[in-house]
């Protein structure tokens, strides 16, 4: 998951703010014991912008490389994340446009860490559609997990708070 986290703060960065609304956004891990997951997202521009002011400095004091370049069918982003002994490198590819769909297809490799994680290289897709509007019992900024497990990504930012300081 961190190196969703990791690529998506690189995607803050310099990508469009997606069209305001509820996004369902399915992760699938190639490969993995893990099941597919679906999740929904509503957002707004200010939102989006918050998730790249708060996830950015994070990301900055993890990552020694994010690099995302703009290329003929989307964007590209290459980073380099360590936390507590394991290091993430990853390649994403996003598709699509930030008003109705888009796609995003990542390679991980992790090195380090827990027994059984070194070396271990993984691909997830993240298939992102653009529903509507939020429903009425949502905010911008609502993420509603599987099960109805409901968080709000602008509490995200207290784990800033929780990494380890160089």
């Amino acid at each position: 998951m961190l190196a969703i986290a990791a690529a998506s703060g690189a995607q803050a960065l310099d990508l469009p703010v997606r069209k305001a609304g509820l996004w369902e956004l399915k992760m699938v891990r190639a490969g993995s014991p893990m099941p597919e997951m679906t999740m929904q997202h509503c957002t707004d521009e200010t939102v989006d912008k918050e998730m790249n002011s708060n996830v950015s400095p994070m990301a900055k004091q993890i990552c020694s490389k994010q690099d995302i370049q703009k290329t003929a069918t989307g964007y590209v982003s290459d980073s380099v994340c360590s936390v507590a002994g394991t290091t993430t490198t990853s390649h994403a590819e996003i598709t699509g446009d930030f008003n109705s769909a888009y796609t995003v297809k990542s390679t991980a490799h992790i090195q380090g860490g827990p027994a059984g994680a070194a070396g271990h290289d993984g691909t997830t897709t993240i298939e992102a559609k653009w529903l509507g509007a939020c429903k009425a019992d949502q905010k911008p900024g609502d993420i509603v997990m599987p099960g109805g497990f409901k968080m709000n990504v602008r509490d995200m930012s207290k784990l800033k708070d929780l990494l380890p300081t160089k």
